[in-house]
């Protein structure tokens, strides 16, 4: 940083407060974690200057060798942690990697089948803002009302209904705002019975999976996707799988997905982010990361109690993974998750605001909190903590009661911004905002 200083001292102004913002808070973004000192490293390394076009072996430029080597590497690992027999390491995040995967199995047009936003879905399965949404013809499953204390928040009936009347080629399972363990069998069974392919994003769970504390859906489903970011701890990219099941279905499915992301949606790939994927991808071979998966498991648990014990609703009722969806329509009304994470940061606790099943405000304005375990477990926090943070949430939730978000949607911004002038006041608050600090600063960032 020290070069940086010399030349440019207004970026590394906002690096240091970005380096205390986190070291001072706690990250609770479930789809947030930190890389290690060694992820970085190789991802600010020379392989940075590198344009290499193609694939190993087949590049459009010369003064590849080094690179064909590291991409092959990062392809063996993914083969060897997730039991694959094919895996693209090149997509630039999540979203381009499923884009991919409509490019590889549907022509526009076609249908497909995807988990509803609301219900805790991802944009890129079929949502209408996104491209998924817009150029496919999209059916969107959704979750049950409510469930009993061990039963799954799907309804499988009704989503074979939907698939047999609507017959799509391509159906996801995966979510984004999912705090359950996915049944790939059950979602196997209705797409097979129709004759689908059968994706599955596990972009959140990714890391639980190769640490073994979530089942994977290898055996199950045709093609696998995932970033590399989450609980799988590396730099932002994407992967893409096909399965033993895949290659069966259809043995040029590997050759459709090369294609569709490189020359389909992308140039050349950022070989300096393959061989930082690399580097996580042994982290993750790594006996100490099986312990990890396992704790960010027992710590969200530990951290779902504590809310409920402190009359928080939550979707399903528990987390069986690394995430919480609490549901604030009954505590602060519709859309009173803009309050919570607005508040909740305030104190160093981040966390998003998120829609809920049967969402009765907007996204913009949802009615719900997201939040989860990866990032405060790799920085060493436990149970105890987790009961310490649940707590002050709890705290913070409570004193949000008098706020009511406006029907009026042109008086909403003022109301806003005069809740976040008023809440700051508040020595309660103050008060939280250290004890927060005191945790975090207890546990360093790698």
């Amino acid at each position: 940083m020290n070069f940086v200083k010399k030349t440019d001292s207004d970026i590394l102004g906002l690096i240091k407060k970005e380096e205390k913002r986190q070291k001072e808070g706690i990250e609770l973004i479930p789809s947030e974690n930190y890389a290690s000192k060694q992820v970085r490293s190789v991802l600010s390394s020379c392989f940075v200057n590198k344009y290499s076009e193609g694939y190993p072996n087949k590049r459009y430029y010369g003064g590849n060798e080094n690179v064909d080597r590291v991409e092959i590497m990062a392809q063996e690992r993914v083969k060897k942690i997730f039991k694959v027999p094919f895996a693209n390491v090149q997509p630039y995040s999540g979203s381009p990697a499923n884009l991919a995967i409509y490019i590889a199995t549907c022509k526009p047009g076609d249908t497909i089948m995807g988990q509803s936003l609301t219900a805790g879905g991802h944009l890129t399965h079929g949502h209408n803002v996104s491209a998924t949404g817009i150029f496919f013809k999209t059916i969107q499953y959704g979750v049950k009302k409510s469930i009993g204390p061990k039963e799954d928040l799907f309804d499988f009936d009704e989503i074979r209904n939907l698939a047999v009347k609507h017959r799509p080629k391509l159906i996801w399972v995966g979510g984004t705002a999912h705090p359950l363990i996915f049944n790939y069998k059950k979602f196997a069974e209705i797409a097979d019975e129709i004759g689908a392919y059968l994706a599955s994003d596990i972009a959140h769970v990714a890391g639980l999976i190769a640490g073994g504390a979530h089942p994977s859906p290898a055996p199950y489903v045709h093609i696998i996707t995932t970033t590399t970011h989450k609980t799988l701890r590396g730099p932002r990219g994407g992967i893409i799988m096909v399965t033993h099941k895949g290659l069966k279905k259809d043995l040029d499915l590997p050759k459709k997905i090369n294609s569709a992301v490189f020359p389909g949606l992308q140039g050349g790939p950022h070989d300096n982010q393959t061989a930082a994927i690399a580097t996580a991808l042994f982290e993750a071979q790594q006996p100490a990361f099986r312990k990890y998966a396992i704790q960010i498991v027992k710590n969200s648990k530990a951290l779902a109690k504590t809310l409920i014990e402190g009359k928080l609703p939550l979707i399903a009722g528990r987390s069986e993974n690394h995430l919480i969806l609490v549901d604030l329509t009954t505590t602060l009304g519709a859309g009173g998750g803009i309050f919570a994470q607005k508040a909740l940061d305030m104190v160093g606790l981040t966390l998003n605001k998120n829609t809920v099943p049967n969402e009765l405000s907007s996204p913009f304005y949802p009615s719900g909190i997201r939040l989860g375990t990866p990032a405060s477990t790799t920085r060493g926090m436990k149970e105890k903590e987790m009961k310490s943070i649940g707590k002050m949430i709890v705290d913070i939730v409570k004193m949000l009661k008098p706020y009511k978000l406006p029907e009026d949607k042109n008086k909403r911004k003022d109301y806003i911004k005069n809740f976040e002038k008023e809440f700051e006041k508040n020595h309660k608050v103050k008060e939280i905002r250290q004890q927060v600090k005191k945790i975090a600063l207890r546990f360093p960032i790698p």
